[in-house]
């Protein structure tokens, strides 16, 4: 049966460090969030959006979202001073009758529609779910010190993307606990993991990568390159 699926697209960072925000980054004469709604409208997973933004930017916004195709039901809603509470945002502006929430980092603009449908098919009550990648390096942890005190097993380690997704209904209560016990988490699967409940990870793959350096971007640019180039 299908489940209505909300994606909660998180674009309202404020960091310059690369000249401009990085939901505006561009890839191959792009912004970068364009390729993130591209890759939503194309998940046939995704029933509506919500696009989490600075209030700034939602002229701009509306535009590429136009530019983009965009057909499915899509909120614009303000992000908050940190992510939890722009996620939080971007969750309380889902349609009635939504599911499941796919949460997902507007600067990871490469996921491809396989991989949203992939994350979704894997959430199931109580389990959320997440994309995510096997570590290729050895790890260690250190003390404050910044001594070795351990090696972890590599093959147990798996570095997480997003979209992540959760069953909407407990995902709001657990969200809304959090709020009032002043929890702030980075991660969305780390909410979901304090409540008790499972995490399921679905195996992605490393292009999947987050806008974070100048280095990410020129990367970004070769595999959608390589992509176009791919029958």
């Amino acid at each position: 049966m299908e489940r209505a699926c909300c994606g909660v697209i998180v674009a309202a960072g404020s960091s310059t460090r690369m000249g401009c925000a990085k939901q505006f980054l561009p890839l191959l004469g792009e912004p970068a969030i364009a390729w993130t709604l591209r890759a939503f409208q194309n998940a046939g997973s995704i029933a509506s959006l919500v696009l989490v933004i600075r209030e700034e930017d939602g002229e701009a916004m509306r535009e590429i979202a136009a530019r983009c195709g965009v057909t499915k039901p899509l909120a614009l809603v303000h992000g908050g001073a940190e992510r939890q509470l722009s996620v939080r945002a971007g969750v309380l502006a889902a349609p009635r009758g939504t599911q499941l929430v796919a949460i997902h980092d507007g600067a990871r603009a490469l996921v491809t529609p396989a991989q949203i449908d992939a994350a979704v098919r894997a959430a199931s009550f109580p389990e959320g779910a997440a994309l995510a990648v096997r570590v290729k390096d050895t790890i260690k942890v250190t003390d404050e010190n910044g001594l070795v005190v351990s090696t972890p097993a590599r093959e147990s380690l798996w570095a997480v993307q997003t979209p992540q997704v959760f069953p909407y209904g407990r995902f709001c209560a657990e969200m809304e606990r959090a709020v009032a016990e002043g929890r702030l988490y980075t991660d969305d699967c780390q909410l979901w993991e304090h409540a008790g409940l499972p995490v399921r990870l679905c195996e992605s793959s490393y292009e999947n990568l987050k806008l974070t350096t100048l280095d990410d971007v020129i990367t970004a640019e070769a595999i959608l390159r390589k992509r176009r180039e791919t029958p």
